[in-house]
């Protein structure tokens, strides 16, 4: 802002410009006393914003969210996400969790973005080349779904009418169309990923790795075929993984149905509880618990399965069976359970399925067959009913597994697929963990992570899809799939193998089954970076990664799989970390959910609060857990957006102009004078155009020249010779960085956050601006407010630096409108750690704090109108007297005391009775004089009628404690706030009385 005469602004004008820094503190302030030097601030504006990517504080209110975009395309237009080789420094390479194609962005997304870009931008600051690789995944379920539902809206056809390759160039147009929308939003979060090395699993070098992957697998014998349970979905037609299964308790019912006992009399049947009476066609035996004495004589014997023309199946006893489950009778459907798939593998049971691929029963199930399985379970029970065989039904609630993506009820089915054999691959993944080469944070998911791959399942990795990379075997015209076939990776390649084995006219034709696009995914983190060419250039440079982060709830499915992978495939761990982060709930900790209507929208978050407080609220959760989003906690972080940009543009209002030499000068000079040599001087001969390097002050010596200085305070010397404001806020931001830093290197983020925030809001904005006024608007000249600009520049540039991987855009615009800036924020050094501070300092800067907060609560207690300015005679020994006497005029500012009443003794004053006496430390007293801050007779008069009123409002809660019948009657709650209350109005009637009796003897002592 610039101000065309500040000297004719009033006392009261400052919080008028700048509400939120510049307090009303100032209020009363004699403008023979404070002087508002005149700037030319326009220079640095013009500078910020000549590229028309920034704007300065200075000119602007406050920032702009609408900048945000065009901020982010000038850092990705100078190559600054790009990695650079150049510094020489262990690689930090984080690879992006790729989201689906037909995603659109949540706050999940915005959580991984968030914190996977802290890690980045910390570590690209701290010199090292960072690379984070973006993408997206082909999705293959979600996006055939998509199309197809597109494809039925409006074309009226269905994929089946369509060929093989005209469906899957659909799906392609699809994806070019509007496969970008993910990234594009992802990109509004601020993500810093190198977007030149962006991949799709399905892109050519990754379809080559996955092929590659395939059949080396079988090769080793690690992938085969069999017919096996899987999640079978009806309407997909296809498997599905364990990921892809929603699992939620909804009502239902348990039927009971009569098996009767073959060879038995009338009386001899046993009842069975199920959820799926449809199922029962596929039973294969009847088991009862050994130790069950209902059913210990029909052990060994037949039962008859209803319905099915007296089909007969063993009643078998064991352990597995729960005796308290309905009626403790156990109907095995192998086929159509897994609990019942794998006790039948253990008893070798035969195996029935009764349905076909699109959820209708099959021939097996007779009358039945061609019926959908839940119309076959409204006649199956009508039918019972009518033969007697229907006992009962009741209500009952189960956990019913969904399909993730149609939301149709998921069928356990055996089916012919492909698997991978996972046991040889977990024990290279456990073995990782064991030895310390891979490390989870938080540390209590390593156990989770030992148990699963301890217990881990053969792995289904084929699809029934049209979508998705084409599993790489060939078999042969008339011969049994299951055992003639070939594995090649080209499908030249499997007919030049087939003709060797079978002869020249063999016909071969492809699986017509995708893999699992967790499959593609497990190759991920090398994949992307040139494998199975171990020679490309980004493999040898950036793997292994550095680290890996997402979502605990997919460590299985995802993360241990890389693990297995990569170890297999490239001989080591693909990262050292693993970073897991919780789910984001709504404000009263439940999961976000359509149905609860409490989806919050990351886009719809950016356009009110900005990206910079999403980022900022997101990332001070602790790692693993999940993490509660409400609008107040984004509407405070705006606030904290705004008050660093009113911070940005005190600093700049109170900087020199460029043409104002002499000021610059005196901040050199004063620094120059504390150490020699602290301060590299030099001449510049740039026409039309401001030199600027990273931390450095600029000003003109001519309209072509600039001298150019770089502040520092990084010795103790130097840092002992600044004023006591100055020392302290310098320490304290020196222990910050050690802090903070400490913080970033064990992924403390939310640490990070709060520490950083507590020392801008408290330290600096409320304590060391405010002070620095002292200095700033002191007639005296140059020499007292350098100290102020240098040390106020110096600190707001590190908080700055600090904050940037959390709050990128303003950040990066309050560091472009500094004077002196050529170097993106983005790209500027981290600040340098173990710096000195002067403990003592602290300890005595603390000490002027809590006698500034000591007179506050005073001022405050006695309702001081707020511009009043009062005497004050601060006692304490001669050591502290002589440091707080040499801040003064500080202390007077921050407190409103009248700097020409304001006395320092080592003994209490004269009229010390007819004072508030105010013990602020040991050793550190002051006395405010009581007539100097209320009329004494007034505040008598009202204090009176204020303790007659409380007086009687706590009379009527004593009364009502001593009803019997209101200790009776009443809920103990009411009684509990009723006693409270009673407490709470005695203390203050105490408190009231003693002031009264004060303001009694002090009227006393003066007559």
């Amino acid at each position: 802002m610039a101000l065309s005469n500040p000297l004719l602004l009033s006392s009261c004008s400052f919080h008028r410009l700048n509400p939120l820094l510049f307090s009303r503190r100032c209020y009363g302030t004699k403008l023979s006393q404070w002087h508002f030097n005149s700037f030319n601030h326009r220079f640095f504006a013009i500078a910020a914003s000549q590229n028309g990517v920034f704007t300065s504080p200075e000119v602007a209110k406050c920032f702009d969210f609408a900048s945000e975009e065009r901020i982010y395309n000038w850092w990705d237009s100078q190559g600054y996400f790009k990695p650079n080789v150049d510094r020489g420094n262990d690689p930090f390479v984080i690879s992006m969790p790729p989201p689906n194609v037909t995603g659109f962005l949540h706050m999940g997304h915005a959580m991984f973005v968030t914190l996977e870009d802290i890690m980045v931008r910390y570590h690209r600051m701290k010199g090292r080349p960072t690379l984070w690789i973006p993408g997206t995944d082909h999705a293959g379920i979600a996006t055939q779904l998509v199309v197809e539902r597109m494809l039925a809206s409006e074309e009226g056809i269905k994929r089946v009418e369509l060929s093989r390759d005209e469906f899957t160039s659909r799906v392609w147009d699809w994806k070019e169309k509007y496969g970008g929308t993910i990234i594009n939003q992802i990109k509004r979060l601020g993500a810093s990923c190198d977007w030149t090395r962006e991949h799709f699993t399905l892109d050519e070098q990754l379809s080559r790795a996955v092929i590659e992957a395939f059949v080396s697998l079988h090769e080793k014998g690690l992938i085969y075929q069999g017919s096996y349970m899987v999640n079978w979905s009806p309407s997909l037609q296809t498997a599905v993984s364990d990921l892809e299964v929603e699992y939620s308790e909804e009502p239902g019912t348990l039927y009971y149905v009569k098996y009767r006992v073959a060879g038995g009399s009338k009386s001899d049947f046993l009842t069975i509880a199920t959820t799926r009476p449809e199922t029962l066609f596929g039973d294969t035996a009847i088991a009862v618990h050994p130790q069950d004495d209902r059913y210990s004589k029909y052990i060994g014997r037949q039962a008859i399965v209803p319905m099915t023309f007296g089909r007969h199946i063993p009643i078998i006893s064991d352990k597995y069976v729960d005796k308290d489950f309905g009626t403790g009778v156990l109907k095995v459907s192998p086929g159509h359970d897994h609990n019942d798939y794998l006790l039948a593998r253990k008893l070798g049971l035969p195996i029935l399925n009764v349905m076909n691929k699109d959820g209708t029963l099959n021939e097996v199930a007779g009358l039945y067959c061609g019926l959908d399985r839940f119309e076959a379970r409204k006649k199956l029970w009508s039918d019972l009913e009518e033969t007697g065989l229907a006992v009962k039904k009741e209500p009952h609630t189960s956990r019913v597994p969904r399909s993730q993506r149609g939301g149709e009820v998921i069928e356990p089915l055996v089916s012919r697929q492909w698997f991978v054999s996972m046991e040889p691959l977990a024990e290279k993944a456990l073995h990782a963990v064991e030895k310390g080469e891979l490390k989870i944070i938080p540390e209590r998911f390593e156990k989770i992570y030992n148990h699963w791959l301890s217990n881990i399942k053969d792995w289904c990795i084929s699809r029934q899809l049209w979508w998705g990379h084409r599993i790489p075997v060939w078999y042969i015209e008339g011969k049994d799939c299951e055992e003639e076939y070939v594995v090649a990776k080209t499908a030249e390649e499997a007919l030049a193998k087939a003709q060797q084995k079978y002869g020249k006219n063999v016909e071969i034709y492809q699986d017509p089954d995708v893999l699992d696009t967790w499959f593609s995914s497990a190759l991920w983190p090398f994949s992307t970076l040139g494998w199975p060419d171990v020679s490309a250039e980004d493999f040898k440079q950036f793997y292994p990664t550095t680290l890996l982060e997402t979502g605990h709830d997919i460590l299985f499915f995802w993360v241990a799989r890389m693990v297995m992978m990569g170890i297999e495939f490239t001989g080591t761990v693909p990262f050292s970390y693993v970073y897991l982060h919780g789910l984001i709930r709504d404000s009263q900790g439940r999961k976000m959910s359509k149905t609860l209507g409490n989806v919050v929208d990351p886009i719809d978050t950016i356009k009110e609060f900005g990206t910079d407080a999403l980022r900022f609220t997101l990332a001070l959760g602790t790692a693993g857990q999940d993490l509660n989003l409400s609008t107040e906690r984004l509407t405070s972080n705006k606030a904290f957006t705004n008050k660093l940009w009113n911070a940005g543009k005190f600093v700049l209002q109170n900087l020199p102009s460029k043409d104002d030499t002499s000021a610059w000068e005196s901040i050199a000079d004063y620094k120059v004078s504390m150490r020699k040599g602290i301060f590299n001087f030099k001449l510049l001969q740039i026409p039309s155009k401001v030199a600027a390097h990273d931390n450095e002050f600029i000003f003109a010596t001519d309209a072509k020249s600039f001298l150019i200085a770089t502040p520092q305070f990084d010795q103790a010397e130097t840092l002992g010779q600044l004023p006591l404001p100055e020392t302290w806020v310098v320490s304290k931001l020196h222990m910050l960085i050690d802090t903070v830093t400490t913080s970033y290197d064990r992924f403390f983020f939310g640490d990070v956050g709060r520490e950083t925030y507590d020392f801008f809001w408290s330290d600096f904005a409320d304590w060391y601006i405010e002070a620095s006024k002292a200095r700033l608007y002191k007639v005296e000249g140059h020499s007292v407010a350098s100290v102020a600009q240098a040390v106020l520049l110096y600190v707001f540039e590190n908080i700055l630096k600090m904050l940037h991987p959390f709050m990128p855009f303003v950040t990066e615009a309050l560091w472009q409108a500094l004077p002196g800036r050529n170097e993106a924020l983005i790209v500027s050094s981290w600040p340098q750690t173990s710096l000195p501070r002067d403990a003592i300092s602290i300890k005595k800067f603390e000490n002027l704090q809590s006698l500034t907060r000591a007179i506050r609560n005073a001022r405050a207690e006695y309702s001081v109108e707020p511009a009043k300015r009062i005497s004050a005679s601060i006692v304490a020994s001669t050591e502290v007297i002589h440091y707080i006497s040499r801040e003064k005029d500080v202390l007077a500012l921050l407190s409103r005391l009248d700097l020409q009443n304001l006395y320092f003794t080592g003994s209490p004053p004269g009229d010390a009775n007819q004072s508030v006496h105010l013990v602020a430390g040991e050793g550190l007293e002051a006395y405010l004089p009581l007539a100097d801050m209320v009329d004494i007779s007034d505040e008598v008069q009202r204090l009176s009628k204020r303790l007659s009123k409380m007086q009687t409002e706590y009379d009527g809660l004593v009364a009502r404690l001593r009803s019997p019948n209101f200790l009776e009657k009443a809920p103990e709650k009411i009684v509990h706030e009723v006693r409270e209350k009673a407490a709470e109005a005695e203390e203050k009637i105490t408190l009231t009385r003693n002031r009264l009796d004060f303001l009694k003897s002090t009227v006393l002592v003066a007559d």
